[in-house]
């Protein structure tokens, strides 16, 4: 048996797999906050509890920009095509 079973899912080796890359793709792009830019953004989502209202209009302004550095886009997209069982291979 393979990484997928003959019922089209994920074996439990392959979802670790898949898990660990994720992660390792999230890692690369929070590394792109700069030194206290992650705490700082932990902090404003701490506060805001999942609600923008608790945040003032500079502190969402903020935190957006600390959204944008992470490339949201670009890491769902990466995220997404390594997570696929059927992956695109690189064109050269």
């Amino acid at each position: 048996m393979g990484l997928i079973s003959t019922a089209g899912r994920f074996t439990p080796w392959a979802r670790m797999i898949a898990v660990a890359e994720v992660a390792l793709i999230l890692k690369r792009h929070l590394d792109k906050l700069g030194p206290g830019e992650l705490a700082e953004m932990r902090t404003l989502l701490t506060k805001s509890k999942g609600r923008p209202g608790n945040l003032t209009k500079a502190e969402k302004s903020r935190l957006g920009q600390l959204v944008k550095k992470v490339e949201p886009g670009a890491f769902a997209r990466t995220a997404a095509t390594s997570a696929s069982p059927l992956r695109r291979k690189k064109k050269l």
